[in-house]
């Protein structure tokens, strides 16, 4: 299925920066001049927060052990974002847990990262604020936490579905996305350096919005159906003056002229033809002998047309005529008519049909961020979350 402009197709947009519905999930920054030592602690902390998150899956405990959370406290040496900031041999407390979500951990450093994203909001993804403005998660360290659990969770749903991308597929998704825009692939790091991000995050930034719409794809869009009576009853209700359809109409007709001995000579010229057509003469042989249209066609052919495009007297007459029935005398400033129906048929709104397309677009856009909503929240109750603080 493809949905013009749709939130779906947003997310393999191939703008060069901006893309309208691109997710910024948990990008680590690097820690600038590594020794050993402090790279050796931090695989520490990786690994006490793996065993603690065994044991309290296996134990089924309900709150963080205190005295193994202080332990996952690991003071290292480590390179600031500018070297300015810390005197040389000046420590930093790098990491904490903050948060466990299934095999998942939240540290404090995602916090860091999270917050360093939000002021560049091309690289948020939106659908996990909810209803939150990226300017109201700015200011709020409780909906930050909700949005990282939110990514975690669906990091275990990616684990789980064994979805996760390779570094091939991140430069062939730079690649397509350069051929795009005429560049070549430094050139689409570049730009993004200039924005602010790290080439690092900025493939953690491609690797997570990869992974995440196959498994929106998979979960979500496969499961959603939007047919054309949903776009018309969108249609209807932010146009209610639209009529729910159009009625078009082929019709023939015969013309008795009132210049030709006036009106009333006319009229009863009209009613002796009608009443040989009643009696069983075929319409089109009667109006061959008789009519008085200048412009007559054969067998009376008058044109098709749409309700309201012709006129209101003669439409009047056949709208409630079965195809083949002839009207009674109508009457209308060229003079008296008798109609016949040679075919109706119901159309839609001819304005539905422009608009039609983007509709359906809109409503799968908000379709997909409902269902996205209700598909996280079920996924967040059956996981388990363990939040230890929300302090700053």
């Amino acid at each position: 299925m493809t949905y013009s402009k749709s939130l779906f197709s947003l997310w393999f947009a191939g703008s060069l920066i901006l893309m309208t519905f691109p997710s910024a999930f948990a990008q680590k920054e690097k820690l600038q001049g590594d020794s050993s030592e402090s790279k050796k602690s931090r695989d520490t902390i990786s690994s006490s927060g793996e065993t603690l998150s065994k044991k309290l899956a296996d134990e089924d405990k309900v709150s963080l052990d205190e005295q193994a959370l202080k332990k996952s406290r690991v003071d290292v040496k480590a390179a600031p974002k500018t070297k300015s900031e810390l005197t040389q041999g000046e420590t930093l407390l790098v990491d904490r847990i903050v948060a466990i979500v299934n095999s998942e951990i939240i540290l404090l450093s995602d916090f860091l990262n999270l917050q360093k994203t939000l002021k560049t909001p091309d690289f948020i993804d939106e659908a996990l604020l909810g209803k939150n403005s990226v300017e109201t998660v700015r200011n709020n360290r409780q909906l930050q936490m909700e949005y990282l659990i939110a990514e975690k969770v669906m990091a275990s749903e990616i684990k789980r579905l064994n979805l996760s991308v390779t570094p091939q597929k991140i430069d062939e998704e730079v690649r397509h996305l350069a051929q795009r825009n005429n560049i070549q692939p430094e050139d689409v790091y570049r730009a993004v350096n200039e924005r602010g991000l790290t080439t690092s995050e900025y493939r953690d930034f491609l690797k997570n919005k990869i992974e995440r719409q196959s498994l929106i794809e998979n979960e979500i869009i496969s499961r959603l159906r939007i047919s054309d009576d949903d776009a018309y009853s969108e249609f209807i209700k932010t146009n209610p003056g639209a009529k729910t359809s159009v009625d078009e109409y082929s019709l023939a007709h015969i013309l008795f002229n009132p210049r030709k001995g006036g009106a009333a000579a006319a009229r009863e010229r009209a009613k002796k033809a009608l009443q040989r057509i009643r009696t069983g003469e075929a319409f089109e042989k009667v109006a061959e002998q008789t009519s008085e249209d200048p412009q007559f066609s054969t067998g009376g052919f008058l044109g098709t047309f749409k309700s309201g495009d012709f006129v209101k007297e003669i439409e009047s007459a056949v709208s409630g005529l079965n195809p083949g029935d002839v009207s009674d005398v109508v009457q209308t400033r060229q003079g008296f008519h008798l109609v016949k129906l040679i075919n109706k048929k119901t159309t839609v709104d001819p304005r539905f049909e422009k608009s039609k397309d983007k509709i359906k677009s809109d409503l799968m856009d908000r379709a997909l961020f409902r269902q996205l909503a209700i598909w996280l929240q079920n996924k967040r109750d059956e996981a388990f979350v363990k939040i230890n603080e929300y302090q700053k």
